[in-house]
């Protein structure tokens, strides 16, 4: 029976090598694995091209699994990005003399061995194995299948840096895709100090119910956003059709569209034309679908119960006219997957009643849900959007990939 037992053992033994290499070394070594990247960019594309030939064109995921030199050189760049950003790890968080003699200091260090299960998005290869280096951790990567050609590549890249900057390369190992070793690993609670799932709600649910290692969730995206009747709504319809359209299969892409009634026919004729020239189907409750059909908009269908607190993931998305805030508050209560939500108003009450009682990581005023993201909050990067309120909320980056460790100094000192 095949087992990954042995990866897990080396990944541990890793730890000393990747904990203890100097600042200066970490930073170099990401300079020097954005740099192959930028070298390789027509081989990782070549792999690439041999994933995304397995995936039918229909499915949403392909979106997030391909690489196309931009983006292959925006990954290069985040890696130079994370190199400039301080280790977070050794920093002196908390120091004082008790009465005693004793001189205790609370210090943050590395998490240890860092487990991602994650779904097709390969950029996730190279951002995790970046940000465990920075940090000191090693790092243990479950990808799936459909990203298999590309991630081996990525990861026997990641590995010569490594090797060319004297660390250990099993700090950063790619598991087998065999779905049957993944209750494996989340039961490798000798080997594994954490595991994150990243990707489909099934998926983080999956790993929630059946792990023995503490589970970071980085959660699906069902976003929200609210046009108040105080709204510009020229600038209400560009945020909505910038969250929706400019990259749909992403996490923080807008799935529901709450309108408030007294400006709902008005906003709805300056969104439904930039909405229409990419097809987006609206799935949408009576009232908004009135208003849809009396305009003319042609992707249009009646909302069932389930288009609502929906990840579409797509060029779909739900429509709902509300009375007012209040409605517009418990509709999010109801359906947020408490990952990213917005309002579009003018009103500064308003505003920032919506912020303080909207329960999510990010909460917008007047801006797009697309900027949830670790890149984006210079953070560097990120291993996904943590949507629960222990250890990290909101972007999952380099600053909470460590614990803390208390380091006590006596001269003899007894407890009486």
């Amino acid at each position: 029976m095949q087992t990954i037992l042995p990866m897990l053992e080396r990944a541990r033994q890793s730890m000393g090598s990747i904990r203890t290499l100097p600042d200066a070394s970490k930073q170099l070594l990401l300079q020097q694995l954005a740099k192959s990247i930028t070298e390789h960019i027509p081989e990782i594309i070549r792999e690439n091209v041999k994933d995304l030939e397995r995936m039918p064109d229909e499915d949403p995921k392909k979106d997030r699994l391909m690489l196309n030199a931009l983006r292959l050189r925006s990954l290069a760049a985040s890696l130079v990005d994370i190199a400039r950003l301080p280790d977070p790890a050794g920093q002196l968080v908390l120091e004082k003399h008790l009465d005693n003699g004793l001189l205790v200091q609370k210090k943050t260090v590395p998490l240890g061995v860092v487990g991602v299960i994650y779904e097709s998005r390969p950029n996730v290869t190279v951002d995790v194995a970046a940000l465990c280096i920075r940090s000191g951790n090693a790092c243990v990567l479950r990808g799936g299948s459909d990203a298999f050609h590309t991630n081996t590549y990525l990861v026997r890249l990641i590995q010569e840096a490594l090797q060319q900057c004297g660390a250990d390369i099993h700090a950063v190992q790619l598991l087998p895709a065999d779905r049957a070793l993944v209750i494996e690993m989340l039961s490798a609670v000798k080997y594994i100090d954490i595991i994150i799932p990243r990707g489909s709600q099934q998926l983080i649910e999956y790993v929630r119910e059946h792990s023995r290692v503490p589970v970071i969730e980085t959660g699906a995206g069902v976003c929200h956003t609210y046009v108040e009747k105080s709204a510009n709504l020229e600038q209400a319809a560009a945020i909505v059709a910038n969250a929706k359209i400019s990259r749909p299969s992403v996490c923080n892409a807008l799935d529901t569209v709450l309108v408030e009634h007294v400006v709902a026919s008005d906003f709805i004729s300056l969104v439904i034309p930039m909405l229409a020239e990419h097809a987006v189907e609206i799935y949408a409750e009576p009232l908004a679908h009135t208003i849809l059909k009396e305009q003319g908009y042609p992707y249009l269908y009646e909302a069932q119960p389930e288009d609502f607190g929906r990840e579409f993931l797509s060029l779909k998305c739900s429509f709902k006219v509300v009375p007012d805030t209040e409605a517009a508050l418990a509709h999010i209560r109801e359906h947020s997957s408490r990952h990213s939500e917005a309002i579009i108003s003018r009103n500064p009450s308003v505003s920032e009643h919506f912020l303080n009682e909207v329960d999510a990581a990010a909460v917008y005023v007047n801006a797009s849900t697309r900027f949830t993201d670790g890149g984006v909050f210079g953070l560097g990067a990120e291993i996904g959007i943590s949507t629960q309120k222990l250890h990290a909320r909101g972007p999952f980056a380099l600053e909470k990939l460590v614990t803390e460790k208390w380091f006590i100094y006596g001269n003899g000192q007894i407890r009486e």
